[in-house]
């Protein structure tokens, strides 16, 4: 098992692409390391063959010296065994190097957008996210894989340089000369290839993020008859996004043909001049066929450091998009000096409202529009976009408590909310309860006709985002998640919005019981459920202006009750 450092990078580190790439490299360099030393021995057993080949055609076959032949057949053998042992380990190496910085980003990501929790989908969409597990993970490994290649081509090309330099002046000079030469060659392609490869990027993130909503929303455009639209959108924008690959693989082709092109007219130069030399009978006929090999061998480090250019651009490209990830922050910043915690039982208020949450109660909030009280009861659990110190537990600011604190004591369950995939009964039971605390939250949730329809009743795996579910069905689940957390206090949007009459009615009767002694806000406009809470607080205009039962407002609070009773005019 891969032991992943998840230490996260610094402010600099995750605001610059190559300032993370070399953090990546930082958290694994005993691998790196390894697999440079291994790449090293490999490619260097390659180059310094020809040499040993050369020498046993001059002092074996030339000589007719069979001893000599076999000596050096003899070192060929012991050559060939360590490329192959060093070549294995090289290759394990650069596997455990892509996989390591692959899943260290995985991580790393994942960590952050907990980190980030609600803050996440307003800043960021979700195909950016699933874009950077599906593409950009690959490319920030292979940089990783490729470089103990790359270290092994430029040791074999300083090695052969100084064989040739030992043998022919001027053939050294070419190989010393050529090589960097033939970089220079490929690197105005660099930049237009760094250029189009992150349009194509932000082009995929876009596309992935039209197709989870396409996913997402199917059922509904089924309903409403716009398949075909939404069809015809990203029809569009695949398009668009393979035009984009087109222009990267336009530049791509141009490379990978110069990486053959011109190692192969710098391995012609080479042969001929050393073909000439052995003409003229300045060199013997083993080094002329040393040349050959290096000639050959040549074009495995040129090829190499091409490819290592180019995965370093595609990298970059990548590392980009990540850090824009990491650098983005929470709305709720942790408290420099974090205030005691307030007892339990505390009073719940929100300054702006007006609203005063009596503990261990069951307090409904209504507004027309709707959204105005769903609004407030993201303020209630710290999940505005913009937090402020109106709300208060205790007369403490929330925002003067430990995120991880108010996260705990107050959870705010709406409409949003989904199940992910897996085992039905891990995905309601997420807080480890137990069974009897389980069951009892299904029993108040009216969800245990759900388990009576599924053969494996808990033990069934809930498919993606509990797409097997109706959307009344998700509903009560969702909520008996909740309820079996059990928080001090539980903050609902609409908990019953999906379900019908009847099953709202056993949910409320039901609910009272259940939350007794703690304390609960609702947001409803449903009779059903106003009628079995304990105080109702109306809203207008984002300030609560009557607080009350359910059945005093409706006689004394005209507007209430015309929200309620779903009249199409509200009184002034």
């Amino acid at each position: 098992m891969l032991r992943l450092p998840l230490d996260h990078p610094g402010t600099a580190d995750h605001r610059s692409p190559m300032r993370f790439l070399w953090w990546l490299a930082k958290g694994q360099w005993r691998t790196l390391l390894g697999g440079m030393a291994f790449g090293i021995v490999w490619m260097s057993c390659q180059a310094v063959m020809p040499a040993v080949i050369g020498r046993a055609i001059d002092r074996g076959v030339s000589d007719k010296d069979g001893s000599v032949l076999l000596a050096y057949a003899g070192v060929m053998l012991a050559i060939g065994l360590l490329q192959a042992f060093t070549g294995i380990m090289r290759h394990r190496f650069a596997v455990t190097n892509w996989l390591t910085t692959a899943y260290r980003t995985v991580q790393l990501t994942g960590r952050h957008a907990v980190h980030l929790g609600g803050t996440l989908p307003r800043k960021v969409s979700t195909g950016e996210v699933v874009a950077i597990g599906n593409t950009d993970i690959s490319h920030l490994g292979q940089v990783m894989d490729v470089s103990a290649r790359f270290s092994g081509a430029i040791v074999s090309f300083v090695l052969v340089a100084v064989i040739l330099l030992q043998t022919s002046t001027t053939l050294g000079l070419v190989v010393l000369l050529g090589v960097p030469g033939l970089m220079l060659l490929i690197g105005p392609l660099l930049s237009p290839l760094q250029r189009r490869s992150a349009a194509q990027r932000q082009l995929m993130g876009e596309l992935s993020n039209t197709a989870s909503d396409i996913v997402g929303g199917l059922r509904v455009l089924r309903g409403i008859g716009g398949e075909q639209v939404f069809h015809d959108r990203y029809r569009r924008e695949s398009q668009a996004t393979r035009r984009a690959g087109v222009e990267v693989a336009r530049v791509q082709s141009v490379l990978d043909a110069l990486q053959v092109f011109l190692p192969g007219v710098f391995v012609v130069v080479v042969v001929w001049l050393g073909a000439r030399y052995a003409v003229a009978g300045r060199i013997s006929p083993g080094e002329l066929v040393a040349f050959y090999g290096y000639a050959a061998f040549l074009m495995i480090p040129l090829r190499t450091a091409t490819e290592y250019a180019n995965k370093v651009i595609r990298a970059r490209v990548s590392a980009q998009r990540v850090c824009r990830l990491l650098a983005l922050e929470p709305d709720v910043e942790e408290p420099v000096e974090p205030a005691a915690a307030p007892p339990e039982g505390s009073v719940l208020a929100d300054a702006r409202s007006g609203l005063r949450v009596r503990p261990g109660a069951i307090t409904a909030v209504v507004s027309e529009p709707a959204d105005e009280s769903a609004e407030l009861a993201d303020r209630l659990g710290l999940c505005a976009p913009e937090p402020d110190d109106d709300v208060t537990l205790g007369g403490v600011p929330l925002t003067a408590l430990p995120r991880a604190d108010v996260r705990r004591r107050i959870v705010v369950s709406d409409t949003a909310a989904t199940l992910f995939s897996g085992r039905l009964g891990d995905r309601l039971d997420t807080t480890g309860a137990g069974g009897a605390r389980l069951e009892q939250a299904l029993a108040t949730a009216s969800a245990d006709d759900i388990l009576d329809a599924l053969p494996d009743r808990l033990d069934a795996v809930v498919s993606e985002r509990g797409r097997s579910f109706s959307g009344g069905q998700r509903q009560r689940l969702v909520l008996a998640r909740v309820l079996t957390g059990d928080p001090e206090v539980l903050v609902l949007v609409e908990p019953t919005s999906a379900v019908d009459a009847h099953t709202e009615a056993r949910i409320a009767a039901r609910l009272r019981a259940h939350r007794a002694g703690r304390t609960t806000v609702v947001t409803t406009s449903s009779p059903l459920m106003l009628d079995a809470v304990d105080e109702v607080a109306f809203l207008r205009d984002g300030v609560v202006v009557a607080t009350g039962t359910h059945t005093d407002l409706l006689r004394d609070v005209p507007a209430y009750r015309t929200v309620v009773t779903r009249e199409t005019e509200v009184p002034a």
